[in-house]
């Protein structure tokens, strides 16, 4: 199913789980039990990544196809388009259109660190070229990420929505954005998206806690705020209180959520980083106050 078509079609808030593809045989043992307790909350869809420079392809497309063809989930797929040359654009999307993935998620992704990498001279420099490819030659429903806090090259916020209406205007259908720790943050890049003219759903993306390293390396790659709340939260916990930080951070998702869905948004996406405790608990919660 294209995932805009749940949103005409579903008055209640969707949820769906963004996993990624496992890098050893004992992190896809960890994955199978996580998907199949992830698999058991009734997600309306889940995505799954795509490695830089199609260092994941295999992979990811061995993930897509277990997850859809072998369990029977709504997927969306990622394509990272960065390095990557027309012809192998096409084979990867060729594939995904061969197992009957109908939603992609259309990214620039980021420069792979391997020193040794080097890009396609023919490989898409931005988001947008990527939905321009796309949007001709196949009939994908096409969503782009967003970011409440502005993309880390954008510039400024202004420039970041433009960029992003540009994607818009070439045929991206739906908008995920990148987790935050605000809610503000949120409702002002919903309020500039309209503002800019706009219009397709937005998806807001939220990340749980899951450890404090985790937590300063992500927000350092993708310029998410980690706010006075969260670090005063942290600092009232032990150093070595795991426990005490995961429920820290459920609780603080629920009440994220809580806010954006009193706001109506059509649905959450999370983050799991291939885990499920965090956000089992987080929608049974939801789900137990009536907000899903």
């Amino acid at each position: 199913m294209r995932v805009t078509d749940l949103w005409k079609n579903n008055p209640s808030p969707t949820i769906s789980f963004e996993l990624f593809p496992p890098k050893t045989e004992k992190a896809a043992e960890r994955l199978d039990q996580v998907i199949a307790e992830l698999a058991a909350l009734r997600p309306d869809f889940v995505s799954v990544t795509f490695g830089a420079g199609g260092s994941t392809r295999e992979g990811s497309y061995q993930l897509v196809d277990s997850l859809k063809n072998g369990l029977g989930l709504n997927v969306m797929a990622y394509f990272a388009c960065v390095g990557l040359g027309p012809d192998q654009i096409v084979a990867v999307l060729d594939s995904y259109q061969g197992l009957g993935i109908e939603s992609i998620l259309a990214v620039r992704g980021d420069k792979p660190h391997d020193e040794t990498f080097v890009p396609h001279p023919e490989s898409l420099p931005h988001a947008s070229d990527l939905v321009a490819f796309i949007r001709p030659r196949y009939e994908f429903c096409l969503g782009v990420a967003g970011y409440p806090e502005a993309h880390i090259d954008a510039g400024t916020k202004e420039k970041d929505i433009e960029y992003l209406k540009l994607k818009v205007d070439l045929g991206a259908e739906y908008i995920i954005t990148n987790y935050f720790y605000d809610n503000r943050y949120f409702f002002d890049f919903n309020d500039r998206c309209i503002a800019s003219g706009i219009s397709v759903p937005i998806l807001p993306g939220i990340m749980p806690i899951y450890s404090v390293k985790m937590l300063e390396i992500l927000a350092g790659l993708c310029g998410a705020t980690i706010t006075e709340q969260v670090l005063r939260g942290i600092a009232a916990l032990d150093d070595d209180d795991k426990q005490g930080l995961l429920d820290f951070g459920i609780t603080y998702a629920v009440e994220q959520c809580v806010g954006l869905l009193k706001h109506r948004v059509p649905g959450i996406h999370f983050y799991t980083m291939d885990r499920s405790k965090s956000t089992t608990a987080i929608i049974e919660h939801l789900r137990s106050d009536g907000y899903l």
